[in-house]
């Protein structure tokens, strides 16, 4: 039974808990004529949680636990003589899921029994036959070891499937059965409901901060055994950038952070000017017709997939800048170029500055604009010394938030600036960005354990640090500011 049907059967039994409970409450009540102290639905919303949300945390431990614990075993029984001189124990483990899900596909297809495929080799031509049919070509002999390997995982998370689904049905229906059975009038079921519920709340709202855990070790693992194949220093203080995948890479992270600094550079001088002058026109001199159509409209650039600004840049801005400047000028003949990508990534941009300083120019208080204009000054002497002052913890915040969202950005920078790292004051070459790169190293058949490889974790690593520091910088400005002027 596959986890989408187990859900809805558990999500069934806890609409027949629900039902059952409410009836049952109801039923005892009447025949004991005594008052039920909670309505009768929170008895069946009791049963109902306790039919569901047990055996729903038991299923997604089990689907975190599982894959861990067939990994081990099975990895365990592949001696160190059958992974071939250049290759890893993860590339072998590879092939066994790959021959694994081949086999499943096989008997799925039918044309061979499982019976019959216990008692064959992988090299037999019947076998290579069925999961080229299914897409699995096996290029080269494999060892036995390997498909008797791959015939175990696939048996073992067969069981492990067979018995999660008896267990989390079990669970569910016991625990519907206990609460089912402890019902009575006088039961505090509106507590016990709602005591479920703010547990419920309490982990969901954990999720984000579990969340940015999981993704910092899972980038501090990788990144630590990446510092020691490679060398930190070479990485952090190397200008050159030139992974080989067979020796003599040279790793050295600046020539990254250089593009990625210069294309955000340039993208926050279109955007700030410009998302700036936006918020100001909406909050002071817009009307409120004007200001409802346009507001909507312009946070309508933020919704546009990246993509689209990627191939605008590629077909549109990229070949402009090239034929009218980069090349009358002879400072270039790419389209590709930090230019291209940085003003295309402005524009995107723009929103995130202009709805936030909106926002935070319409916080300051009205007293602050009516004492200006009691001591004499005009509408705009009232913006420059008064407004604008006011509000420019809040507007810096909102640049730092624009700020941590262009240096995070990829599909532009690939299709706007090209991949060449290199350190440059030129805006018309090209070049490339730390999330770039990132993509470019994990994206291929190389080995897993390779510095080529995991050299994209510390740059994520390096990324997320930079980033993170951005928008903490950032929600603590505006939330003093916020708490200086509400």
């Amino acid at each position: 039974m596959n986890v989408g049907i187990i859900i809805l059967v558990v999500l069934a039994f806890a609409a027949a808990g629900y039902i059952a409970g409410k009836r049952q409450a109801l039923s005892l009540s009447a025949q004991s004529g005594i008052k039920l102290h909670s309505l009768s639905g929170y008895y069946g919303q009791t049963v109902a949680l306790f039919a569901a949300v047990p055996a729903l945390l038991l299923l997604i431990v089990w689907l975190l636990v599982q894959p861990i614990v067939v990994e081990s075993r099975v990895s365990g029984m592949i001696p160190d003589s059958a992974i071939a001189q250049g290759s890893a124990r993860s590339l072998v483990m590879s092939d066994v899921r790959r021959i694994a899900g081949g086999l499943d596909a096989v008997l799925a297809r039918g044309g061979l029994g499982e019976d019959e495929l216990n008692t064959i080799s992988a090299n037999t031509q019947t076998v290579r036959a069925r999961l080229a049919e299914v897409g699995v070509a096996l290029a080269g002999e494999v060892q036995p070891v390997v498909f008797e390997a791959a015939r175990a995982y696939r048996q073992t998370t067969k069981s492990g499937a067979l018995a999660m689904t008896i267990a989390v049905l079990g669970v569910s229906l016991a625990l519907a059965f206990l609460a089912y059975r402890r019902i009575e009038p006088q039961m505090r079921a509106r507590n016990i409901s709602e005591g479920f519920v703010k547990s419920l709340l309490i982990a969901s709202s954990l999720i984000a901060i579990l969340t940015t855990i999981g993704i910092v070790f899972s980038l501090v693992f990788e990144t630590i055994t990446f510092f020691k194949i490679y060398p930190a220093s070479q990485f952090f203080f190397s200008t050159v950038w030139n992974p080989q995948f067979r020796g003599g890479s040279e790793l050295g992270i600046l020539p990254l952070l250089w593009g990625t600094m210069y294309v955000s550079f340039i993208a926050l001088l279109v955007a700030v000017p410009i998302g700036l002058m936006i918020a100001i026109y909406l909050s002071e001199y817009a009307g409120r017709s004007m200001r409802s159509f346009a507001k909507p409209a312009i946070e309508m650039l933020a919704g546009i997939p990246t993509i689209v600004y990627g191939l605008f840049a590629l077909v549109t801005i990229g070949p402009f800048l090239r034929d009218y400047f980069a090349q009358p000028l002879g400072l270039g003949s790419s389209s590709s170029s930090v230019l291209t990508a940085g003003l295309v990534m402005g524009v995107m941009i723009i929103p995130f500055v202009s709805s936030l300083s909106d926002d935070i120019i319409n916080a300051v208080p009205q007293a602050l604009r009516d004492g200006s204009y009691g001591l004499g000054a005009t509408r705009s002497e009232t913006i420059k010394k008064v407004v604008m002052p006011a509000a420019l913890p809040g507007i810096v915040g909102a640049v730092l938030l624009a700020a941590s969202r262009a240096i995070g950005e990829t599909m532009i920078v690939v299709l706007g600036a090209g991949a060449s790292a290199k350190l440059s004051l030129n805006p018309f070459e090209a070049m490339t960005t730390v999330t770039v790169k990132i993509v470019s190293q994990l994206t291929g058949d190389s080995e897993f354990s390779s510095p080529e490889t995991l050299v994209a974790f510390a740059l994520g690593l390096t990324l997320f640090t930079f980033t993170l520091a951005l928008n903490v910088l950032a929600l603590y400005i505006v939330r003093k500011y916020r708490e200086q002027y509400e």
